[in-house]
């Protein structure tokens, strides 16, 4: 076992860069997920004494994953609160006058919202919106998704917290004892590189596939759309109106039919008919909307026996494909006359059920919002023929606190911008406020944190560190030194920029920047240069990059619901790769050296 030992300890270096490279081979490979391989490759510097325990517990010292998970949650409240469905019905009623000048916008706002919410979910509210734009003006889904996921990155480039990426480095220098960088101080480099990258696209938008997608825009909706109804009552407001003043709709919403008596009305007839009280209005809607309709208590939804009550609780269950009623209407599952509770919403997958509600057959796999008291829900749990029967996940806006969501984001920027305080502590107090005011729950807000990205950052900070402590990084830098000895300092920024962006292209951006951010600046202090030029190229370079759908992981959901081919990814990202790493590369010789 000593002599183990001794060996090890002899060839430390030696022994971290293979390690490396299997892991390397493993990210490659995706036969694991990447977090997994990157803890394994932890767990064996840990296993083999290159990194002992006080080193991996410092790792979780570091600011930038509590950084990304603030971010993440304050990003959840702005969506808790209805403010990103509300931009998205905007868009949509702007896009309704101007189809195409609305397709730029979209574009320009993937951009400037990137630069300060997590551009993951920005992709995913917009991306059903880029679908309506494309029935509308008959271009094919496939020239708009590919761009939004584009855009969305370059956004990312603009700011410090524009991506996790950013944070991470910022994070690692900050351990190396350099001074922090400012929210926008990688701002006018970002602008450069946000430029060229829209200007390459714009002049590349022929090369984009104008073919329709065979399987159907998939992933396009961030919730499950469900086919509900509700009677209008007597006082309510749209009685004498038509179904255009229904102003609580969202743009991702459609009334289907309206049912009056034994009468139902859909189609063109629609446009033009008058409501009335108790017509029932079917409509499609997102599950966000119809608990928010519930929650006002202004419609009666759904079908079924007994008054709502303050009691009720909403269960979101699943049709067993053993159910008795399979076939029958929902209006005759037995359980509705036997208890008290209503079916407000049923969702279907990759089918949209009819013509109303009550009309539907059933069918397994069906998706149920049933609302009922304790009785109920338990009545509910205890049925062999439902699967998964539990408290519905999905939750009303809020709305009215939408202006907190929005101040306590705008305090973040504004007081890290200011240098007040740091973008950590600022987003941690933001947390406090909006968890204090209930513009989420806490339930909620833990749950917008993307486990899988801390986790794999905190690894790779792990690994990174064991390169640094085996000498293995000191080993890298002998390697390239003698080359890049007395080079100006534009082949220092270029070498760097690329290098992150080809590993960017096969692995994790964050894995790439944890892993070369300890080796740029040993570079930079072997060759006595300023190490901020470098440490920017390679923010910016393991984010811009675009040409494979794993590049990113916008790219990844536009790859899946615009039904991509790999090359086409290639097609378009590697020459916008290049346009912007050039521009990007020579922005920084320019600005900083």
């Amino acid at each position: 076992m000593e002599t183990i030992r001794a060996f090890i300890a002899a060839h430390q270096a030696v022994i971290s860069l293979a390690i490396l490279g299997v892991m390397f081979v493993g990210f490659l490979m995706e036969r694991l997920p990447a977090t997994v391989i990157a803890i394994l490759g932890a767990c064996t510097y840990l296993a083999l004494g290159i990194l002992d325990d006080k080193g991996l517990y410092s790792v979780f010292s570091n600011s930038a994953p509590i950084v990304i998970g603030a971010m993440f949650v304050l990003s959840g409240a702005l969506i808790r609160t209805g403010v990103i469905q509300r931009v998205a019905d905007l868009i949509m009623a702007r896009a309704e006058k101007h189809p195409r000048l609305a397709i730029v916008e979209v574009l320009l706002g993937a951009v400037v919202a990137s630069a300060f919410l997590n551009n993951t979910p920005v992709v995913v509210v917009l991306l059903p919106i880029m679908i309506k734009l494309a029935e509308v003006t008959g271009v094919s889904a496939k020239k708009l998704l590919m761009p939004l996921s584009i855009a969305a990155v370059l956004g990312g480039t603009l700011t410090l917290i524009g991506t996790s990426t950013n944070l991470v480095v910022d994070g690692i220098v900050r351990e190396a004892g350099m001074e922090r960088f400012g929210i926008f101080e990688i701002t006018p480099i970002g602008l450069v590189t946000a430029a060229s990258g829209m200007i390459g696209l714009a002049l590349m938008w022929w090369l984009l596939p104008s073919d329709r997608p065979v399987t159907g825009p998939a992933g396009t909706h961030d919730s499950h759309q469900y086919l509900t109804e509700l009677v209008l009552a007597d006082e309510d407001d749209l009685v004498g109106m038509t179904v255009e003043a229904f102003r609580d709709l969202p743009r991702t919403g459609q009334v289907v039919g309206i049912r009056r008596g034994s009468a139902v009305v859909h189609g063109a007839e629609l446009e033009n008919w008058v409501l009335a009280p108790g017509d029932r209005l079917v409509l499609r809607v997102d599950g966000a909307t119809l608990m928010t309709w519930r929650e006002q208590g202004r419609f009666r939804l759904g079908i079924g026996s007994g008054e709502p009550a303050e009691e009720d609780l909403v269960v979101e269950t699943m049709i067993a494909s053993n159910h008795p009623a399979i076939g029958q209407r929902l209006i005759d599952i037995p359980f509705l006359q036997r208890v008290r509770a209503r079916i407000i919403g049923l969702d279907r997958p990759a089918h949209q059920p009819g013509p109303d509600l009550a009309s539907v057959r059933i069918r397994p796999a069906d998706r149920l919002l049933v609302a009922g008291g304790p009785r109920e829900v338990e009545a509910l749990r205890d049925n062999p023929h439902l699967i998964g029967a539990d408290l519905a996940k999905v939750r009303a806006f809020r709305r009215r606190k939408a202006w907190i969501a929005i101040l306590c984001m705008l305090s973040v920027v504004t007081l890290a911008a200011f240098d007040v305080m740091s973008i950590g502590v600022a987003a941690i107090i933001a947390i406090g406020v909006i968890l204090v005011t209930r513009c989420i729950d806490s339930e909620e807000a833990w749950g917008t944190i993307d486990g899988d990205v801390l986790i794999l950052i905190f690894a790779m900070l792990a690994v990174g560190l064991a390169l640094e402590a085996s000498g293995a990084v000191a080993m890298m830098v002998g390697w390239v030194e003698p080359s890049l000895a007395g080079q100006p300092m534009w082949v220092l920024v270029f070498g760097i920029y690329f290098f992150a962006l080809i590993l960017s292209e096969l692995l994790s951006n964050n894995a790439v920047a944890a892993l070369m951010t300890p080796v740029t600046l040993a570079i930079a202090a072997e060759l006595g240069v300023d190490p901020r030029p470098l440490v920017i190229a390679l923010m910016i370079g393991a984010s811009a990059c675009f040409a494979t759908p794993i590049g990113y992981q916008t790219n990844t959901i536009v790859y899946a619901a615009g039904d991509y081919r790999f090359v086409d990814f290639v097609k378009i990202g590697v020459p916008l790769n290049i346009i912007t790493g050039v521009s990007t590369c020579l922005a920084i010789t320019a600005f900083m050296t």
